[in-house]
């Protein structure tokens, strides 16, 4: 039985041999096709498995960081929608848009956008007036208007509901503030009734028993300052930088009658509004100064004495007028009055011409004959005292609120004289001069410049002056002719000087650094001769007198008040 088994499952196994054998060639083929078209399919599918296995990748990064953002900034990215599931979503979006609709949370989580605007309009009117300010206007078709807010795409986030689409113009109007205050969320410390946690800001005055305000309980006070349109900074008290000068030409200050003579004497009122000009033509002219127009106000001829000098006196009620003659005008502005005064009792000076007006208004100081200084009385006209250089005297300032004399003359020295006791306390030369023609000291009295034949004016503190020191801060060498005016301005940092004998021969410096403003004078020499010059009490016009009878007018734009 073993042998016949053994020789059956032999000829089986042949038998299968000769068959396969016996199969045809192209048979074989398929199968090899079928065999390629399986590696190929598990080729693909393992293309497959390592595709989604990378975008499952790519998910999990983005929901992390999705929720490190959620975390770190709120859940930007988890809009709650009206009955969608996560399942639904996509077949939604596919749909009518109704997935444009869907109410946005803030970082905090706590409301939804509209919730805190429904807090808003639910609010009673006392807490409208404890919290805001009332609206200077409020728009009435706000109510009458309506808004679809369902057909344009931008307004749809603003739906309370799905099917929500007309709302009224104040509704449209909240949902709008609402969305805002989400999306730009204002900062804790600006709100009026934050309270800090870490810092309680408190100033308290012990004497009065005042105190200011945690959290800024009286903002109403410091809201006054944006109601005004007043400066918060005044300009005039700043420092004036050196280099170039912000300057501009107005219409000029005789512009409605310009005088036939050269103009010797310009000078602001103390009010800033009225200006004199004075000249050779014998006319005294009031000018209302605007920068516009500088209405004409009056003109007054004086027939005997061509105008050498005029000025006020400085509390405003007198102009004192003088000339090449042995006697002077007063003109009262009040009464409208003109008066001929002198010649002076027991003097035989033929011109009155050189003069200056103490700060006070009490003293006028004369420049008289042979190194003579007249001290006149601005109340009676009467002649109170002389006093006496060694040379000849040419130029007066005051200094110490009319208490004080300075005189500079033919010797080239500088004295200071007390008027109390009407004796000289200080005597010496002024460095490198020879004949002195010109001096000014400066408003609060600190400094004093003189300028002589030679072109050169030097300036000095005063008080090292009067203590010894015999050398001056600075020495200005930018004048080639004699010096004929010297003027500082209101607060100082300005000194002109001025030359008659050359054209446009009138220099700005700089007094804190003593530099002249490199963009003065005018490139187009419209200044002429200049004869003198004026700054206003604010410091913000400039009025220069020339020898063709202009009185020219710049607003200086560093002083913000004239």
């Amino acid at each position: 039985m073993s042998l016949i088994s053994q020789n059956v499952g032999s000829k089986n196994r042949v038998k299968s041999k000769e068959e396969g054998a016996e199969e045809p060639a192209f048979m074989e083929g398929n199968k090899e096709n079928e065999d390629g078209r399986e590696t190929e399919l598990v080729m693909l599918r393992e293309k497959k498995r390592k595709k989604e296995k990378g975008e499952q990748l790519e998910a999990d990064e983005g929901r992390e960081m999705k929720r490190l953002e959620n975390f770190l900034f709120g859940s930007l990215y988890s809009p709650i929608e009206f009955g969608k599931n996560k399942e639904e979503k996509a077949h939604d979006e596919a749909g009518d848009g109704s997935a444009l609709f869907f109410v946005d949370r803030s970082a905090n989580s706590v409301q939804s956008v509209y919730e805190d605007d429904m807090g808003f309009t639910e609010r009673s009117d006392v807490e409208e007036e404890n919290k805001q300010r009332q609206a200077a206007w409020v728009d009435d078709d706000e109510e009458n208007n309506t808004v679809n807010i369902a057909t344009t795409n931008r307004l749809r986030k603003l739906r309370k509901e799905e099917d929500e689409s007309l709302i009224s113009g104040r509704e449209y109007v909240a949902r709008l503030r609402a969305q805002h205050a989400k999306l730009n969320p204002r900062t804790e410390w600006a709100q009026l009734d934050f309270q800090s946690k870490d810092y309680q800001y408190e100033s308290s005055d012990e004497e009065n028993s005042i105190v200011t305000a945690r959290g800024y309980e009286h903002v109403e006070g410091f809201d006054d300052i944006l109601r005004t349109n007043e400066d918060l900074v005044v300009k005039s008290r700043t420092k004036l930088l050196p280099g170039l000068l912000e300057y501009s030409r107005l219409v000029d200050a005789n512009a409605q009658d310009a005088s036939n003579g050269s103009i010797n004497s310009v000078q602001f009122h103390r009010n800033a509004q009225l200006l004199l000009a004075a000249g050779l033509d014998r006319r005294l002219r009031f000018f209302q100064i605007d920068g516009k127009r500088n209405t004409k106000i009056q003109s007054i001829f004086i027939d005997d004495c061509p105008i050498r000098k005029a000025s006020f006196l400085p509390d405003g009620s007198q102009v004192i007028i003088s000339g090449r003659r042995k006697f002077f005008y007063s003109f009262d502005l009040v009464k409208a009055k003109v008066d001929k005064i002198g010649p002076l009792v027991g003097r035989e000076e033929k011109s009155l011409e050189v003069f200056e007006v103490s700060p006070d208004s009490c003293t006028i100081a004369f420049v008289g004959n042979e190194g003579y200084i007249l001290l006149v009385s601005s109340k009676t006209k009467e002649l109170i005292g002389t006093l006496k250089m060694n040379g000849t005297a040419r130029a007066l300032a005051f200094a110490d609120d009319g208490h004080q004399l300075l005189s500079h003359g033919g010797d080239g020295q500088v004295y200071h004289w007390d008027l109390r006791t009407r004796m000289c306390i200080h005597k010496a030369v002024d460095e490198g001069c020879i004949n002195g023609t010109a001096l000014c000291t400066s408003p609060n009295g600190s400094f004093f410049a003189a300028g002589s034949d030679s072109g050169i004016v030097n300036v000095y503190n005063r008080e090292e002056f009067l203590g010894g020191k015999r050398k001056p801060i600075k020495a200005i060498e930018n004048l080639t002719t004699k010096v004929d005016f010297l003027k500082f301005n209101n607060d100082a940092q300005i000194l002109a000087i001025c030359s008659h004998m050359k054209k446009s021969s009138l220099k700005l410096i700089h007094v804190p650094s003593f530099t002249t403003f490199s963009n003065w004078p005018p490139a187009n020499r419209s200044l002429h001769y200049p004869r003198c010059l004026d700054f206003s009490p604010g410091g913000g016009f400039m009025a220069v007198g020339n020898a063709a009878g202009k009185v020219l007018l710049y607003k200086l734009h560093h002083y913000h008040h004239a």
